[in-house]
């Protein structure tokens, strides 16, 4: 049987095999657009699921003390290799659920459909934990997936589950549809950006 999505050996398996049909080859427009009008020097940026990293060198351009975090070991080499000697410090091995992270120690997280990528089961478990690595006032903004939850991953999102996710914690500060042709195959029409902030405590 093959292992669920929350394994390593799962992706450790598509890296190996090259079957990564989520490599963007690059950073997506639409974050190239919210780092361009968003001020982000100093402030500490978590990458969770970094897969090929190529958000990586692009947050850390933008003067954001970034750190980017895989469970998959091809991952994190194909990470490395990607921002290159100067940042490859930067992606760590690790679980986002249980590598030890600083509590409030993040300005940003930045999500990447690593929601989508999960068991449905552990999605309150990824909004819960998102809260509390982001200060009061941080934010999570990134891309999501909607679409029927089939066998996956992706497994989509309903409309207005993110909001049932991330719950009272949040507030939704913007939410667009991503521009046709700007998504992967995978995800054409289907993906929204979306940002939240953390209200005060």
């Amino acid at each position: 049987m093959e292992p669920a999505s929350d394994h390593p050996d799962f992706w450790n398996l598509r890296y190996d095999a090259g079957t990564t049909p989520w490599d963007s080859g690059g950073v997506p427009p639409a974050l190239a657009r919210f780092l361009q009008h968003t001020p982000l020097r100093g402030l500490r940026v978590l990458v969770p699921g970094c897969g090929f990293g190529y958000e990586v060198a692009a947050f850390a351009a933008a003067g954001a003390d970034v750190v980017a975090l895989d469970f998959s070991a091809p991952a994190v080499a194909r990470a490395r290799a990607t921002v290159g000697p100067a940042l490859a410090d930067r992606i760590v091995p690790g679980d986002f659920f249980t590598h030890a992270l600083p509590a409030a120690g993040f300005d940003l997280v930045y999500e990447r459909t690593f929601l989508c990528a999960l068991p449905v089961a552990r999605w309150p478990e990824v909004a819960a934990r998102t809260a509390a690595l982001l200060r009061p006032g941080g934010r999570v903004a990134g891309f999501y997936f909607f679409a029927p939850k089939d066998d996956g991953p992706p497994h989509g999102l309903e409309p207005g589950e993110p909001d049932r996710l991330f719950g009272p914690a949040f507030a939704l500060e913007h939410d667009a549809p991503v521009p046709p042709g700007e998504s992967l195959p995978l995800f054409a029409g289907r993906e929204r950006w979306q940002e939240r902030r953390l209200r005060p405590l």
